[in-house]
């Protein structure tokens, strides 16, 4: 299988990665923000052009508010076209009366509750492959055929949004955008950043066959590889051992590469992940996303955040609030609450602006369909909404109304830390 993967066309080029890195650099200095978000699980039975759309319309919703109030770029990058992997706490999970393999995303099994099919079958990895390469290639559409062209701004407001309070407030952004093109039109001025945007693929570099397989030398010349399954593979928090296989994999290909960390996470593991993963110090390659939940980011995050920075590396941070505050209520269901994951962003800001260090963006699990899968929010989703569209192959992401509600909280706190800067 993997001699047919290596048969098989790169995913990205190198140019696209660096492309990537020099974006991510501008973030690290404070120059940009980013947003990474998408599915918890891509699936292969839920493919299909219309969910990668409502993927990216979010995604743009999200950069646009986020973009208007900063007053800085923001970077788009996709939990898209390959993250069919999940780690799981435990090898087995029992299902009625059955104790199965645990369902490890569809790249290695399948969800079904069946002996057969928790077994790990190969030909996955081809699947996931073409999969990925379907939807870059309508990612690449979506992004240079003119749906996103800020012109259109009004046409990516869906129905359940626009008519909601978190839609017509992103409407008022819209007309403000309406204006200031107008305005540029009239000087003159039509550039290509209007009409087109960058957005760019991640997923965790989690099944190091599937990428090996993927990796190839830089046809520019010299001793250059990179992983060209994505554009920003990372390290998850259950395999960033810095002696293990997934830093050592890492820290050989020339992509931007980022790594989970934890509240557990001590300074001096993150100082080694520097420098396995960084040793020249270069600006975009490297990316801390934290994960440590609204009850610990206040206490843990400022001395990982304190010692790179005195260090010296140049680290872009970003914040995952879901995996931290991931609960099961009563029933059992996995879920989480949009009060918590806003309130570890909230702590994320409040820890930087106190270190004097940029808040470099964030990293949310998220979809473009109206599911009931996290609680609270603007439809205040509570624990018996979740039965109605729980779809998630894994964890619970946020809808398409939470996402945008919680970009506008984003872009509150960036703005107030514009103003006191």
């Amino acid at each position: 299988m993997r001699k047919k993967l290596t048969a098989r066309p790169p995913l990205i080029y190198a140019g696209e990665a660096v492309s990537l890195k020099s974006a991510l650099a501008q973030a690290g200095r404070g120059e940009a923000f980013v947003i990474q978000a998408g599915d918890c699980a891509e699936t292969f039975a839920e493919f299909s052009p219309d969910r990668v759309k409502d993927l990216f319309k979010v995604i743009l919703q999200m950069a646009v508010a986020l973009t208007w109030s900063s007053g800085v770029p923001t970077v788009k990058i996709g939990r898209v076209a390959g993250q069919f992997a999940k780690p799981r706490s435990s090898p087995t999970e029992v299902v009625g009366d059955q104790v199965l393999e645990a369902y490890r995303g569809d790249m290695v099994n399948s969800a079904l509750p069946t002996a057969e099919a928790r077994r790990p079958d190969p030909e996955n990895l081809l699947h996931a492959y073409d999969q990925s390469a379907s939807t870059l290639n309508l990612l690449r559409a979506f992004a240079r055929g003119g749906f996103a062209d800020l012109a259109s701004v009004h046409q990516w407001n869906r129905e359940f949004v626009s008519a909601s309070q978190e839609g017509q407030r992103y409407e008022s952004v819209a007309s403000g955008i309406d204006s200031a093109l107008r305005f540029m039109k009239a000087c003159g001025i039509d550039s290509r950043a209007l009409h087109e945007v960058e957005v760019f693929s991640s997923h965790e570099a989690l099944i190091l066959d599937y990428e090996q397989a993927l990796t190839r030398q830089d046809s520019m010349g010299g001793d250059v590889w990179y992983d060209c399954s994505t554009h920003m593979p990372w390290i998850g928090n259950r395999t960033k051992d810095p002696s293990g296989a997934h830093v050592e994999y890492l820290s050989g290909v020339a992509n931007p590469v980022a790594c989970k960390v934890d509240a557990d996470t001590s300074v001096d593991q993150v100082l080694v992940l520097c420098e396995r993963l960084n040793p020249s110090r270069e600006e975009g390659r490297l990316t801390f996303i934290s994960r440590m939940g609204k009850d610990r980011v206040l206490d843990h995050l400022p001395p990982l955040v304190s010692a790179v920075r005195d260090s010296e590396y140049p680290v872009l941070w970003t914040c995952d609030p879901m995996h931290g505050n991931t609960f099961k209520n009563d029933a059992g269901v996995k879920t989480r609450h949009f009060d918590d994951v806003f309130a570890e962003i909230a702590g994320y800001f409040d820890v930087h602006r106190g270190l004097g260090t940029w808040p470099g963006g964030i990293h949310i699990e998220l979809t473009g369909e109206n599911v009931t899968e996290c609680l609270g929010g603007p439809d205040e989703l509570t624990h018996e909404d979740l039965g109605s569209r729980y779809l998630t192959a894994c964890d619970p992401r946020l809808n398409a109304r939470q996402a945008l509600d919680l970009a506008f909280r984003v872009a509150e706190l960036l703005d107030d830390l514009r103003i006191r800067n």
